[in-house]
């Protein structure tokens, strides 16, 4: 049973739907669609000449990026909603009790999914447009994630606190998401769920939390380390607690605050986010309202990036300009002159790049979700520029396929030595995750030649229409369909 998303492009309607195995696989074939949450199928067929019908998930297809590099960046391009933001406030719809409104959500294959496991929980989704949906988790069945749905991504942890906070129990499946080249472990979010009274066991591929039968129990919580997830998850699963819960050596990124202000907004009563100690006081319910996601300062620093190393000037719109302040800095020691202004950046490279060295750090400092992109321009820098990655212990997976377009790195655990070459040139290369998809897009961008980019389904996690933003912007890039031969369809 593949899922599928099915949108009417005349009205822009769309509905989350399985189709089963035989009954059309391909893009733009009509077979029988069932609903996520039936075991029958629609009295109807999908239409075949009324409305233009495309299935656009789950099919036999997979694309890879061409690109002929070489052509400087020029023009505008607009940010969409915040990633890291999108995945945590929409399973943190299932404590709101009433319709919530969500603006500004990105197009993305990760958001899709998170949709699709509300969905399968009971809750009703509605999109309003292309970035605006309403969720109603008022008829919520199961507090059990869809295994398959649920093990494909990082984000998915996010329903442990939220089912365990609005329903006192909860099963997902053991996270997927990019892999750094270990365990990304989850003993901080564990601990801050025993705190709270809790009990939490990891059986059959789920992780099962449970609340006592008086429910959960405001607590203080000290991290041992900085988690941006451990933080946002028991901010979801304390928020309706009895009494009050502090975190302590909490992390403060942008996607936290906006986390912590879309559950304000909805009546829990949150106070600090942003800064290392989070206080929350327990409340008995959270109605409905409206709420827009915060623009993505990972999007944008990756548009800024393209720049400095392809080269040319685009206006990034749509942006909170104190968000990039440590991208902005970074890119203006390596060269790149950035025009802040109230919601824009004007980024502008013509010159050489400078040789800089990176720290990833917690915010306010550089994030490692920018680390793949700026050292690949510091593979066009003059000199010798120092990488230390201080936060995943393995994250330069990525080197390999710079080294094919002819960077010079050589990584010492987690410290990379990159001397500035001339020029890249193009090869065939494959993402390995995310952010390095993102990075190879880039050298490719700035490379002598044609480049082929495939796994390009790991970029699409996390970036909208990146193909039609950068070709509005001037480059020759193209996305290509190939069908693939091989018989599973993973849910990635």
């Amino acid at each position: 049973m593949i899922l599928l998303r099915v949108r009417r492009q005349r009205t822009g309607a769309e509905k989350f739907a399985c189709i089963l195995p035989g009954a059309g696989m391909k893009r733009r074939q009509a077979g029988k669609l069932f609903p996520v949450n039936n075991t029958g199928p629609w009295a109807e067929e999908l239409p075949q000449s009324a409305e233009k019908i495309y299935l656009e998930e789950r099919v036999k297809i997979l694309t890879k990026y061409i690109v002929q590099g070489g052509t400087p960046l020029c023009g505008e391009v607009e940010i969409s909603g915040a990633k890291n933001a999108a995945v945590a406030i929409i399973p943190a719809a299932l404590l709101v009790d009433g319709v919530c409104r969500i603006e500004n959500i990105p197009q993305i294959s990760d958001v899709t999914l998170c949709l699709s496991i509300l969905e399968q929980l009971g809750a009703g989704v509605r999109t309003i447009d292309r970035h605006t949906v309403e969720v109603d988790c008022r008829r919520i069945r199961s507090t059990r994630t869809p295994y398959d749905m649920a093990r494909r991504i990082r984000a998915s942890t996010y329903f442990i606190g939220a089912l365990l906070g609005r329903f006192g129990q909860a099963e997902v499946a053991l996270p997927g998401g990019c892999n750094f080249g270990g365990v990304r472990p989850i003993d901080q979010h564990v601990k801050g769920f025993t705190a709270l009274g809790s009990t939490v066991a990891v059986e059959g591929g789920f992780i099962r939390a449970t609340a006592p039968r008086d429910g959960l129990k405001g607590a203080s919580i000290y991290l041992d380390v900085v988690s941006v997830g451990a933080t946002m998850n028991i901010m979801l699963a304390s928020v309706m607690a009895r009494g009050n819960t502090t975190i302590e050596n909490a992390a403060k990124e942008p996607h936290i605050v906006d986390l912590a202000n879309f559950l304000n907004s909805m009546g829990a009563n949150i106070r600090g986010a942003g800064t290392d100690t989070i206080k929350i006081r327990g409340v008995e319910q959270l109605r409905g309202g409206n709420y827009a996601i915060i623009p993505d300062q990972i999007e944008a620093g990756t548009y800024m990036a393209a720049v400095a190393a392809a080269g040319g000037q685009v206006l990034v719109k749509n942006i909170i300009p104190k968000h990039m302040d440590c991208i902005t800095a970074k890119l203006q020691e390596c060269g790149v002159e950035v025009e802040e202004h109230e919601d824009t950046l004007l980024v502008r490279r013509n010159g050489p790049l400078h040789k800089a060295n990176i720290k990833t750090l917690p915010y306010p400092g550089f994030p490692t979700d920018m680390q793949p992109q700026l050292t690949t321009v510091l593979c066009l820098a003059q000199g010798i520029s120092l990488v230390t990655e201080s936060v995943w212990g393995n994250r330069y997976r990525y080197v390999d396929e710079l080294r094919r377009m002819g960077a010079s790195i050589q990584v010492d655990d987690k410290t990379a030595v990159v001397e500035g070459v001339d020029h890249f040139s193009g090869a065939p290369i494959q993402a390995p995750d995310l952010r390095a998809g993102a990075a190879l897009v880039i050298a490719a961008l700035a490379a002598r030649g044609r480049s082929e980019i495939s796994c390009v389904h790991y970029i699409e996690r996390g970036y909208e229409n990146l193909v039609e933003k950068l070709r509005a912007l001037g480059a020759n890039i193209r996305a290509v369909e190939e069908p693939d031969e091989r018989e599973e369809l993973g849910l990635g």
